[in-house]
Formats: structure tokens, C-alpha cells, sequence
């Protein structure tokens, strides 16, 4: 029996909606019957697979400005077209379009229980940001190869909408999302990692059961002041927050982090704190939040002259899961904050 022919949406930018360039970027959420742009490329992949029934099509700069409104409204869109399948980008290295697939596919997966793939190069925000979520196929960095690149994306797109069996990452060509599956494996671990072992030290290729994550060396800044006569601030990925969670930092994947006054404290009432931080126990801290941010030990060391100043607020979030594209975002913004202040060091206290 032949299988049946599915109904698809394909999500693009202004680009490659083939509404304009950056002049274009501004256009909010619209809709065209059948394949426009680049969609005929999904629709050609597709084949007599399916349909692209509708093209979804939204500016960059407006996806990026206003997510908070763009992305409920091509949501609706692409619930009217009534698909089974979404298709976004692909986005190549384009990043406002990266995170904007992203953040769709997430969106449509969880409000329309729909299957969902997009397509980016690695080095795009979006990926970082989404692969955990969506399925993100790994794409060149350039549209030369869009027809190719659109068959990878269409082809894992087809297994998702059927409830087909999705093989691993290194063999569907998706960035990995963190999940774990049992296999049988035709050997013990302890073979296995000699084996490993005598093709490295051979010089032969092997590839890792538990490959490890690659992040950027970042040097230790130099104090260009003795400690006398430094402002020190504290900051934590502890999660230490005001009674209430008023900046509503998430428990795990935090996105955002809070500025708290201690101006004229000189210790945290336990009372008046909180941790929503979900990568440990937490019970120790929330009866004396000193364990986490020691303001009490601060205090002494600025009234002994040990440091110069302990600067007034202090800065929190949760960084249990959080993304290294968000760390890296918070981590610019509190800097830049400190800097401004005349911050000259920061003490950053974790779990």
C-alpha cells in the first residue's frame, strides 16, 4: 500500500521568499499558496511524498525584533495550512533566519504536536540554541547546494511525519541532541575501549562512544589593581534570588539572570531569598544564602581594607543546562554592566 501523500509548509525568509534583500527584512508574517521561493526546492525533494501547501514567509529583522509576536503569528499560519510536516530554512550561516527556524520548529512541535526539521550550519546561533529541541540537519554555509541540502532536510522530515525510526546523528546528518539510547553492542566496554586505546596509540582512526565538547580557550584577565584598592563584585550561576523569582529565571536552560541590590547589607536575610536552580540541592543554600554569594565575608573584607569596594549588586543565574549561546550572551551583558561601573574584578561563585 502505498504510503500517503503528506501535506507540508515550508518556512523561509524575506530572501529566499524571494520578497527582497535587507530592504525587505522588516515584512511581518504572510502566507502563500503552494511553493514560493525556495520552497519549490522542498517541493521538488518531496517528490509525489508529498505537498507544500503552503509558504510561510517572515523578515528577519522582524523575527528578531519582535519574537514575542512573530513567531504566535506564524504559528497560526502554519496551524491554518493544516500540515503534517513544517520544513524551515534551510538557514546556512544566515542567523537571524537560523533562530528564527528554530525557535518556529520548537513552537510548532509543542502547540501543534507536528513534526518539525530546519537545516543551518553549525556556526549558526541557531543551532546552539534549538538542537536539543529540533531536529537540525547540518548544512554548508552557503545556498549553492540548496536542491542537495533541502533533500537531507526533506528526507529526515519524511521519517518524523510517518513516526518512521530515526537513526543516530552521525548517520541521519543532524546535530546531535544530547539523547542517549541503548544499543547492543558486539563487544564488552572494556574490549571496546583497548580497542580504541591500540588505535590511537597506532595512530589509526576511532571515533568515541563519548565524544567531548569543544569549547574556546578564554584566558584569565590580568588585575591591573591590587586587591586594596579594587571594586569586587559577586556574581553566581547559582541561582541565589530574591523571595519570589521576580526576574522569572528559569529552574534549568536559564535565558535570563537578575541585578540585586545589597546596598547597606551587610549579610542576606535568609527569609527574604530563594533558588529555583534544579542542578542541585538547594536546601543548604536557602538556609544561609552565604554558602553561595558571601556578602557577610565581603562586608569584612572591605571594612579591613582588604579590598577596596564590594560593589552593590549582585548578579544571578541559573546554569544548569543553559546553553552556551546564552551563557555567552548573559556573560557579554553582565560584563559590559560591571564595566561600566567601574567594576575591576569579580569573584563568581557556582554549585
Amino acid at each position: 500500500m502505498a504510503a500517503r501523500s503528506l501535506r507540508v509548509v515550508s518556512f523561509l525568509n524575506q530572501f529566499f521568499g524571494q520578497l527582497g534583500g535587507e530592504e525587505k527584512a522588516g515584512v511581518g508574517p504572510l502566507v502563500i499558496d503552494g511553493a514560493a521561493g525556495a520552497a519549490r526546492a522542498v517541493q521538488q525533494a518531496l517528490g509525489d511524498a508529498g505537498t507544500v501547501v503552503a509558504t510561510v514567509i517572515c523578515g528577519d529583522n522582524h523575527a528578531a525584533e519582535q519574537p514575542d509576536r512573530a513567531i504566535p503569528e506564524l504559528v497560526a499560519l502554519v496551524a491554518a495550512a493544516r500540515p503534517d510536516l513544517l520544513v524551515a530554512g534551510p538557514a546556512f550561516l544566515a542567523g537571524r533566519y537560523g533562530v528564527a527556524c528554530g525557535a518556529l520548529c520548537a513552537a510548532v512541535q509543542a502547540e501543534l504536536k507536528i513534526a518539525t526539521v530546519t537545516g543551518m550550519h553549525r556556526e549558526n546561533p541557531g543551532v546552539e540554541l534549538y538542537r536539543r529541541r529540533v531536529y537540525t540537519v547540518e548544512t554548508g554555509a552557503e545556498a549553492t547546494r540548496m536542491l542537495a541540502e533541502v533533500k537531507r532536510l526533506v528526507a529526515l522530515g519524511l521519517k518524523l511525519a510517518r513516526g518512521e525510526a530515526v537513526g543516530p546523528p552521525a548517520a541521519e546528518g543532524y546535530f546531535a541532541r544530547g539523547v542517549t539510547k541503548n544499543v547492543v553492542a558486539g563487544a564488552s566496554a572494556a574490549e571496546r575501549a583497548v580497542s580504541m586505546l591500540l588505535d590511537k596509540l597506532a595512530g589509526r582512526p576511532f571515533v568515541s562512544e563519548v565524544p567531548r565538547p569543544a569549547f574556546p580557550p578564554v584566558p584569565a584577565p590580568r588585575l591591573v589593581k591590587t586587591l586594596e584598592g579594587a571594586t569586587i563584585a559577586l556574581v553566581t550561576d547559582g541561582g541565589l534570588v530574591p523571595r519570589g523569582n521576580p526576574d522569572a529565571i528559569e529552574a534549568l536552560n536559564a535565558t535570563r539572570y537578575g541585578a540585586y541590590s545589597i546596598e547597606g547589607k551587610s549579610s542576606l536575610d535568609a527569609a527574604q531569598y530563594d533558588n529555583p536552580h534544579r542542578g542541585y540541592d538547594t536546601t543548604w543554600v536557602k538556609q544561609d544564602p552565604h554558602r553561595l554569594v558571601p556578602v557577610d565575608v565581603a562586608r569584612e573584607l572591605e571594612q579591613s581594607g582588604a579590598i577596596g569596594k564590594l560593589h552593590e549588586t549582585v548578579y544571578s543565574t541559573v546554569g544548569v543546562a543553559t546553553t552556551l549561546a546564552h551563557s555567552a550572551r548573559m556573560g557579554r551583558e553582565i560584563a559590559e554592566k560591571l564595566r561600566e561601573a567601574g567594576v575591576d574584578a569579580v569573584i563568581l561563585t557556582s554549585t
